[in-house]
């Protein structure tokens, strides 16, 4: 019998080891556990609870500055997704990740690396508040990694326009670390 008869027959966790998808990303698509770039390494005695994929907005406003005139980033929105593709909870201002479960953390930019110049940079931020007893109430240090796209525009702010938003798309992998032991 040929496979594609027989896969319904199989778990989906064996699957995923068999190259088949269930539904969403596998768990190789969530790079999590790759070397991270030495300027965003997360610290000795931390380790990897989980790793989430954000799909959604970077938020820009036209603002002015004496005479000149550009965009300043306001705000991400975005949707959070488990490794199985399923709905995990939402990233917005603060930064702040809020879990599905009722529990957030918020972190703070401690180092940034642009491995490709078209998408916003990847970063490790240090957690700076928590609420909830959930999945993120021990995070300790989050990367963002593998993005696309989210840079602010060009062009577009000018004099005619301050004031206006962009909410520019982006993708990328947010990981989320723990004390060790």
């Amino acid at each position: 019998m040929p496979l594609s008869r027989l896969s319904f027959l199989v778990p989906a966790a064996a699957l995923l080891t068999l190259g088949a998808r269930p539904h969403g990303p596998s768990p190789m698509s969530l790079p999590c556990a790759e070397e991270l770039p030495a300027e965003i390494r997360v610290p000795e005695g931390n380790e990897l609870a989980f790793g989430l994929a954000a799909d959604g907005v970077q938020v820009y406003a036209c603002a002015a500055s004496g005479a000149s005139y550009g965009w300043s980033f306001q705000a991400p929105e975005a949707t959070l997704s488990e490794v199985t593709g399923g709905p995990a909870g939402t990233h917005g201002a603060g930064p702040t990740w809020r879990s599905d479960d009722g529990s957030s953390v918020g972190g703070e930019k401690v180092a940034a690396a642009t491995p490709d110049k078209s998408a916003i940079p990847w970063l490790l931020l240090r957690a700076s508040s928590h609420e909830g007893s959930g999945r993120m109430a021990d995070v300790t240090f989050v990367a963002r990694i593998r993005t696309s796209g989210g840079n602010a525009p060009s062009q577009g702010c000018d004099a005619k326009h301050v004031g206006a938003v962009a909410r520019v798309p982006y993708k990328a992998v947010y990981c989320f670390y723990r004390k060790a032991g």
